[in-house]
């Protein structure tokens, strides 16, 4: 998210400290090496002004003093250019420099204002802290050891003499307060380690999160208990068609109300009364007025005492499943119209052909007249008529699997395409087939029939030429609904240019004898879902007033063990 953005990259890992955050850990490196250039400065101020004073009693001292004070300055200038500069990370080598530096200063200042007995010596302790924190425990004892050494030299310097009680346990103080300070250190360096490594691993998770909310396929969405927008990601804005960058911060309940009430209802339930929503369902309408569902769950957070909560809204479109779920409820009642159809060519073809056979033996015997013989060819003509429904009806009902092969969809297809084109009601179709060979485990007969009838039906439908397309290949997962079950799908797709279907029948058009052709069954696109479904497949249509329409369907590739034993 934008806050993450800016925050400060870990310093990588070195001897020393590094920056932890906040709480109980070190300062910074970059930090205390500042202090303690800072600090050397006044010592080498401190120096050198001590320096001029021991100018008219001791030349030589006071030069030496001053040359230490410039080496000093010079150090300090160069070490600057290389940490702030340069961005060099200072490394055990460039520490032990400074604390040579420092320790000349300090060891300069405590000579030149009266040796050991000189107060500054307290600076010892200063530097050996100091470096007890910015040095691992051996090259930090080193330095502690140095600054006793420079101690007692200057304890014995100029008249040597045996170190009293006094001076050793100076001395000791020493080493008590580098013993203290880097244990110290070392546990604070411990704990400035864990919680870096924590807030990175919380940097991480966060930024996963972040990946997350931004790239899923729901809309997320926060408003806090005021009814401002505190969080919209991505899809939510595809879904809503609103501009986070504009409505990030503002009242937002009044613009969702508009969009979807149930929406709007569940996330102010959330901040009035801290209602939550799990698995509701409601639409959301576009600015073109279409509307479309939406299945949405909301949470509820507190933000402290007296801020109110803030109400998360999680919602998808659900427009494929619901599709799906129309689908599967379409195939169900296909089921039972193929098991009454079924059920009644039975019962009826028997007597209609004894009906038949009588009218015909009527009209052979010798009392028949002209009248009599016209209205038996009549009766005959319509029980032919029937019996051809019937053979559909028992079609219709009799899709089934019966032999699943490797089916090379370009012969079916083509195989089609003759068959069709034969046909005595198609006129002026052109049928173009597009499309390498494509192998799918199916039952060829069914394919066939899926194939014919929607190309009957296309060039039935029209009232002039037609252009049909067919066209076959692998599926892609992304153009199937949500929840379709099908593993690795095979699409054939056909397309017309003809009238299109009437919005009337539309949503009836894979029901039994719904039709819109004049003379027409009711019963190709019936048997086509029923076939497509037999395969475990999905059919989808789609169509426009003097445009076209194009029928999509999905099949697997592979049949599964369980749909082969059925």
């Amino acid at each position: 998210m934008t806050s993450e953005q800016s925050t400060p990259v870990a310093e990588p890992a070195s001897p020393g400290p590094h920056s932890a955050g906040t709480g109980r850990t070190l300062p910074s490196q970059r930090t205390m090496m500042s202090w303690l250039f800072a600090a050397r400065m006044v010592l080498a101020v401190a120096a050198l002004l001590s320096a001029a004073v021991l100018w008219t009693r001791a030349p030589d001292a006071s030069f030496l003093v001053s040359v230490v004070v410039l080496i000093g300055f010079t150090v300090t200038a160069y070490s600057w250019w290389l940490v702030w500069v340069r961005g060099a990370q200072p490394g055990l080598f460039f520490l032990f420099v400074q604390a040579l530096v420092d320790l000349g200063l300090v060891a300069t200042l405590v000579y030149s204002s009266g040796g050991g007995e000189s107060p500054a010596t307290a600076l010892y302790v200063v530097l050996i802290a100091a470096y007890a924190v910015l040095m691992p425990p051996l090259p930090g004892f080193l330095v502690a050891l140095l600054a006793s050494s420079l101690y007692l030299a200057e304890v014995m310097w100029p008249t040597p003499r045996m170190p009293d009680l006094g001076v050793w346990g100076q001395v000791t103080v020493f080493l008590a307060v580098y013993a203290i300070i880097s244990a110290l250190g070392t546990r604070l360096r411990q704990a400035g380690a864990e919680q870096m490594s924590l807030e990175s691993e919380l940097r991480r998770i966060k930024l996963e999160a972040d990946e997350i909310l931004y790239n899923i396929r729901s809309g997320v969405l926060t408003v806090d208990s005021t009814g401002r927008l505190a969080f919209i990601n991505p899809m939510a804005e595809q879904l809503l068609q609103v501009n986070a960058a504009v409505m990030l911060g503002r009242p937002f309940l009044d613009v969702l109300k508009r969009r979807s009430a149930e929406l709007w209802a569940a996330l102010e339930a959330g901040a009035r009364s801290g209602e939550r929503v799990s698995r509701g369902e409601g639409a959301i309408t576009r600015l073109d007025g279409s509307r479309f569902p939406i299945g949405l769950t909301t949470t509820t957070f507190a933000r402290g005492t007296g801020a109110g909560q803030s109400v998360t809204a999680l919602f998808t479109d659900i427009s494929a499943s619901k599709r799906l779920e129309e689908l599967h409820r379409r195939a169900e009642r296909l089921e039972a119209v193929a098991a009454l159809s079924a059920s009644l060519a039975h019962e009826i073809r028997n007597p209609l052909s004894s009906i038949r056979s009588s009218v015909e033996q009527l009209a052979k015997t010798a009392h028949a007249d002209e009248d009599d013989q016209v209205l038996a060819d009549l009766i005959v003509r319509e029980t032919d008529r029937l019996t051809r429904l019937l053979s559909e009806f028992l079609d219709f009902s009799r899709v089934r699997v019966t032999q699943s092969q490797d089916v090379d969809l370009r012969s079916v297809v083509e195989a089609a395409s003759r068959l069709v084109q034969a046909h005595p009601d198609v006129g002026d179709a052109k049928i173009v087939i597009e499309g390498e060979p494509t192998f799918v485990q199916a039952d060829e007969d069914l394919l066939h029939r899926i194939v014919a009838n929607l190309l009957l039906n296309a060039a039935q439908a029209a009232t002039g030429p037609v252009h049909i397309r067919v066209s076959f290949g692998a599926g892609h997962a992304a153009d199937l609904p949500i929840g379709s079950g099908i593993e690795q799908p095979v699409r054939i797709q056909v397309e017309d240019d003809g009238p299109g279907i009437p919005s009337a029948v539309l949503d009836r058009i894979f029901q039994p004898f719904v039709t819109g052709r004049k003379g027409g069954t009711g019963l190709g696109l019936a048997i086509v879902q029923r076939a497509v479904e037999a395969h475990r497949g999905l059919v989808l249509v789609d169509t426009q007033a003097g445009v076209g329409t194009t029928f999509t369907i999905f099949l697997p590739a592979q049949r599964k063990v369980e749909d082969a034993a059925a």
